[in-house]
């Protein structure tokens, strides 16, 4: 090592005596300046260093700076802080920052075919989200869909199959669903209230308290390990699953064209892998989480666990294939993604059913 140092630096000494030469060429005469550095800022759809989903965007600003030796740095501003929870996807194509962290179905109006990148009900699990956008060609699709906005989308964490939600009352039928006033967005929320109920959009920070003071009947949020974090199981007795709405939720970074087009190859290189890195992390972190979350609420007497009706799952099924049927028709967009992610799912189930699904049965 102290030769490869000595004669390294009598390669420097060379090229700064060359450079001393009038005769000599010093344009790129090997000799390199100091590397180019980027402020960049991140806002998020998560309250501040949030389990799961908050945590996960500092880790981001972290391995970047880390793997790219301090030249690449980002501030990470939490939902509220610098602009709104839902308003994540504008700030970053207006280009007010460079970076956002969040989930495609909140733009559900202004970009409906978005929320196939997130997650719609009865639709991917987190491997399968994985395998489409990945190796399926949904990435491309992905981009393309959000290249009119000025921004190129990263997949950046998973949360994997989540909860049902919380309940103030048991659903027993699908008269149940009737009145109800449910925190749920996305395709999820459009299903509810054509069965009955009343779909609530409203960022996390604000669940806990709308549960509290009844101007809500129940929440879907995330998952045993999210939800213990907000204290939900303390406002509401009965925690349903499965979650029928989120089967596989990936979540997206958005980076903006300008900002991106602004990095040199390996910074941009390194964005790419960090982003891929904790959208594993994350659903470990999740996996984890959720394990040790759900023994707490299960041995909490004032929490009943209870599944779904049979009858209830499959009404809210056939809503999903109405209201997914309707998108495809009425926008040629949706129905070009909705081609793939449908094609994929209908590989994969076979997969699925001989794989996971007959493990799982196998070992219990």
């Amino acid at each position: 090592m102290k030769r490869r140092h000595f004669v390294g630096g009598l390669a420097a000494a060379a090229g700064l005596a060359a450079c001393g030469n009038e005769s000599a060429d010093c344009d790129g005469a090997g000799v390199a300046g100091p590397a180019e550095t980027f402020e960049w800022s991140i806002v998020t759809s998560w309250p501040p260093r949030y389990p799961g989903l908050g945590i996960a965007v500092n880790n981001l600003a972290d391995r970047i700076d880390a793997a790219s030796g301090g030249r690449l740095k980002i501030k990470v501003y939490a939902g509220g802080e610098l602009v709104p929870a839902f308003e994540v996807f504008d700030a970053v194509s207006r280009g007010t920052v460079e970076m956002g962290h969040g989930a495609g179905y909140y733009h559900r109006g202004k970009v409906d075919a978005a929320q196939f990148f997130t997650t719609i009900p009865f639709g991917l699990n987190y491997m399968e989200m994985n395998g489409w956008l990945y190796y399926g060609g949904g990435l491309e699709l992905w981009r393309e869909l959000y290249e009119p906005f000025n921004l190129i989308p990263f997949p950046c964490g998973n949360s994997g199959v989540q909860m049902g939600g919380w309940f103030n009352k048991e659903i027993n039928s699908i008269e149940d669903l009737r009145g109800l006033k449910m925190r749920i967005p996305g395709l999820g929320g459009e299903v509810l209230r054509r069965a009955g109920g009343t779909p609530v959009t409203l960022p996390g920070s604000e669940i806990f308290t709308s549960l509290q003071t009844g101007a809500i009947d129940a929440t879907e949020w995330v998952g045993p390990y999210n939800d213990v974090a907000f204290g939900l199981h303390n406002v509401a007795r009965y925690y349903y699953y499965p979650g029928w709405q989120e089967p596989g939720p990936t979540l997206e970074c958005i980076v903006n064209r300008e900002a991106w087009d602004s990095l040199p190859d390996d910074l941009k290189a390194i964005v790419d892998i960090a982003c891929q890195a904790i959208n594993g992390d994350m659903a470990a972190e999740y996996t984890h989480g959720n394990v040790n979350s759900l023994q707490q609420l299960v041995d909490d007497p004032d929490v009943e666990l209870r599944e779904f009706p049979p009858e209830v799952l499959e009404h809210l099924k056939a809503i999903t294939d109405e209201v997914v049927a309707e998108m495809v028709a009425n926008d040629p967009e949706v129905a070009r993604i909705y081609e793939s992610f449908n094609a994929f799912r209908e590989k994969s189930e076979l997969n699925q059913r001989i794989t996971e699904q007959e493990f799982l049965a196998t070992r219990d």
